[in-house]
């Protein structure tokens, strides 16, 4: 077992924080993509495009500091990560099933079911269980 500070991660901790800093970047951009487009005048209802962004902006903004914390050490971040995850498993399906979209399903469930096999390795548990 390699040696590793008391308080830093071990790499199952910092891949899955890669890995949902990641789709928290990406809600971020979806949210600067909406606003764009609503100043542009694409949407037809303005308002459910800016209260998307919104939406977008401040739960990926969450889902990004949560990455990021895991990647420099920070216990919370594991939390908000694993809920994300788990509310991220009924997109997977939608994209897969109902909306036939399956390739951006196999992607994102490619992404959380990876993130979710990270977290809760034994190195991630332990880790986590440290005071």
């Amino acid at each position: 077992m390699p040696k590793t500070e008391p308080n830093s991660p071990p790499k199952p901790i910092r891949w899955a924080g890669s890995l949902v800093a990641l789709e928290g970047a990406v809600a971020v951009v979806t949210a600067v993509v909406l606003v764009i487009r609503g100043l542009a005048g694409s949407d037809q209802s303005q308002a459910n495009g800016y209260g998307t962004a919104i939406w977008f902006l401040a739960l990926g903004g969450a889902v990004l500091a949560s990455g990021v914390a895991l990647v420099f050490g920070h216990r919370w971040g594991r939390a908000v990560a694993v809920v994300a995850q788990l509310l991220l498993l009924p997109v997977t399906w939608a994209l897969l099933t109902d909306s036939h979209q399956p390739l951006y399903g196999v992607l994102l469930g490619v992404v959380v079911l990876s993130s979710l096999v990270l977290l809760f390795s034994p190195a991630a548990v332990r880790w986590s269980a440290q005071a």
